[in-house]
């Protein structure tokens, strides 16, 4: 235990005569943090509304006076007023503007006749999130024209109350898990992995062993100080990103016991990994190379960004085995669903197994001589 303990102070000792190497740990993911949770997942406000009438009756003075309300309480839209149909077409191709409407001729006739009138709606479908958010609220506004001005008495159509768990949550705290989890992740690729196959490279390694230190004492005294330098970005950066994000649960002590634990079972279940892909290693510059891609393979399908339930089949079978996507699941039940110790248990049991067995599998792999 000495012998490994020895390791462990060893390595702490280099890392924090480097902060540099926590704040770059750190850097990415505030970064990512900050600006993506900003620029994503807020309300499109403000797109161009052309509108193309034909019809100048009652009728039709209702569509505008409804997109005039829009205009000035939610904000999705303002509207622009147009002679014609393909003028209107053409600025939408040219992103002029992001949608129209067109108002045929004898809409109103129509309308009070009962004859399904139609109304026409442009829309440029190369932005899904824009043109998404205009046709929801379009529906909503015919919906609400096609109610009828006196209600019966008799209520025969089915309707749905939706009711929602929590408030409305900004993008920036859907996004702050997976922020937690990508630093920790940066913190073992560059304090663990990296600087694991520098110290192979210069020798260091060849001064453990003529030393009577084990096999298992070396990789847990290694595997033990890359998962302090991980836990130390986790707990940096759920403090930091929970004031960003104005989450005040880090302030409650059962919140703050299940966050260290799931912090914890995270940075073993990563350096396990990271270990494993490492142990055999020799050039300095496969860790490097093999940053981007493990970035990829591991960040994106855990459901950071994007739900899993969206996924292909194939996508979905490496979130199953993917790290991440236990610590990202683990860290919203605690930061936004306050699901308690119920909801995160199966990710901490997962997160310690995975990297009680990547150890496992890795340590016989380490290779006691040069």
């Amino acid at each position: 235990m000495n012998r490994m303990m020895a390791i462990v102070e060893r390595e702490m000792r280099k890392f924090f005569r480097s902060p540099a190497l926590m704040l770059m740990a750190m850097t990415l993911p505030l970064v990512q943090l900050v600006i993506l949770g900003n620029a994503f997942g807020g309300k499109v406000t403000n797109a161009r509304m052309g509108v193309v009438d034909y019809d100048h009756g009652e009728e039709a003075v209702k569509i505008r006076e409804a997109f005039a309300a829009v205009a000035v309480n939610i904000r999705t839209f303002d509207t622009v007023a147009y002679d014609n149909e393909e003028q209107a077409r053409d600025d939408v191709r040219t992103g002029k503007i992001d949608a129209a409407v067109v108002i045929p001729a004898q809409y109103s006739r129509r309308v009070l006749a009962g004859e399904s009138p139609r109304i026409g709606l442009v829309v440029d479908n190369s932005d899904q999130f824009v043109s998404g958010s205009i046709e929801t609220e379009m529906q909503s506004l015919v919906d609400a024209l096609n109610a009828p001005v006196v209600q019966p008495k008799v209520v025969s159509a089915i309707s749905l109350d939706i009711v929602e768990l929590y408030p409305y949550i900004e993008y920036m705290k859907f996004l702050l898990s997976g922020s937690i989890a990508l630093a920790m992740y940066i913190s073992v690729m560059i304090g663990g992995g990296m600087l694991y196959i520098d110290d192979k490279a210069r020798g260091v390694h060849e001064g453990y062993l003529v030393t009577p230190i084990t096999r298992l004492e070396l990789v847990m005294g290694l595997n033990v100080a890359g998962a302090l330098k991980a836990v130390l970005s986790g707990v940096s950066l759920t403090v930091i990103g929970s004031l960003l994000a104005g989450l005040g649960v880090i302030f409650h002590p059962a919140a703050i016991l299940q966050l260290a634990l799931l912090i914890v079972a995270t940075s073993i279940a990563f350096n396990g990994m990271m270990f494993l892909l490492m142990v055999r290693v020799e050039d300095p510059l496969v860790p490097r190379a093999m940053f981007g891609v493990l970035n990829t393979l591991l960040f994106f399908p855990s459901g950071a960004i994007y739900p899993i339930s969206a996924f292909p089949p194939w996508l979905r079978a490496i979130a199953i085995v993917d790290p991440f996507t236990y610590a990202v699941h683990g860290l919203k039940a605690i930061l936004i669903k306050d699901g308690g110790w119920a909801a995160i248990q199966s990710d901490i049991l997962f997160l310690f197994a995975f990297g009680i067995v990547s150890l496992a599998i890795a340590t016989p792999l380490f290779k006691r001589t040069l």
